[in-house]
């Protein structure tokens, strides 16, 4: 277990009395997360910091939450599925989707949410509109899961498409949706693809889901990855004439959602996008 440094505190700054929350994944050291939070926290005027832990296993995070009393948590790769194991209750629609992203303490018993498919939606519905059009969904993990599930809620079309049958074909099953495996991209068309994997993710900016020569198949294509905003897939969809949206609107929207599970508090979106535009060498402007 490792885990970073609070943004914008030292430990020596951090007094007994001040709620912690916390990312959990492996890896975590790119996230923005704790940048994020910890600007709406100090907007909102909470004593609270988020900080990120890089972890080996599902049960460690829940024993890590315990343990040290942390008030709420994120949950990222790989653990969004395998954690729910370990809580003590997963509301309904995180059970229906198979994932939880986000853990809530509330005076010892930990309960689990979703609030992947609620950001990814909000985002997406500022975009282009959801109901009747048809969604290639890239991977078959929990990011997809919550895509998929929200997608379906909306009134949208979602099609799997990922490298291996196995999830695929679960998760399809799972909500009555067709799937196909990617070599099989280049016989579909849809009205947006969403990236749901960290394939392109900094480090490893070079990399892509699929072969640009497909993108033109797709006028919208989404990336959920927000670091870099601009991935080698958006940018050469851009290339290929495709409208493009990167992972920024939605990851903000998310940690939104969080923040109010976990505080009951409108949270500060503007403020939110504005830390990691910011970071990220954008205008954190409107």
């Amino acid at each position: 277990m490792t885990c970073m440094p609070i943004a914008g505190a030292t430990a020596e700054a951090v007094p007994g009395n001040i709620e912690t929350f916390c990312l959990f994944g492996n890896p975590v050291a790119q996230s923005l997360s704790p940048l994020m939070h910890n600007a709406a926290f100090a907007k909102l005027g909470l004593k609270a910091v988020y900080t990120a832990c890089r972890v080996t296993d599902a049960a460690e995070v829940v024993r890590m939450v315990r343990d040290r009393g942390i008030r709420g948590a994120s949950i990222t790769i790989p653990f969004k599925e395998t954690v729910m194991t370990f809580l003590d209750e997963v509301e309904k629609s995180a059970r229906e989707i198979g994932a939880v992203n986000t853990i809530v303490n509330r005076g010892g018993r930990l309960s689990g949410y979703n609030t992947d498919g609620a950001g990814l939606v909000r985002d997406l519905a500022e975009w282009l509109a959801i109901r009747g059009k048809t969604f290639i969904v890239l991977g078959a993990g929990g990011a997809a899961r919550a895509a998929v599930f929200a997608l379906l809620q909306e009134g949208g079309i979602p099609i799997i498409v990922n490298r291996t049958p196995g999830r695929a074909e679960a998760l399809a099953d799972r909500f009555g949706c067709r799937w196909v495996l990617l070599p099989e991209i280049g016989h579909l068309y849809a009205d947006c693809l969403i990236n749901t994997t960290p394939v392109g993710m900094f480090p490893d900016t070079d990399r892509r889901p699929l072969e640009d020569k497909f993108l033109v198949h797709f006028p919208h294509v989404m990336d959920m990855i927000y670091n870099p905003i601009k991935t080698r897939l958006l940018r050469e969809a851009e290339a290929a004439g495709c409208a493009v949206r990167s992972g920024v609107g939605m990851f903000v929207h998310q940690g939104a959602e969080q923040i109010r599970l976990w505080t009951g508090m409108e949270p500060p979106r503007k403020t939110m996008r504005q830390a990691v535009l910011e970071r990220l060498g954008e205008n954190g402007g409107d």
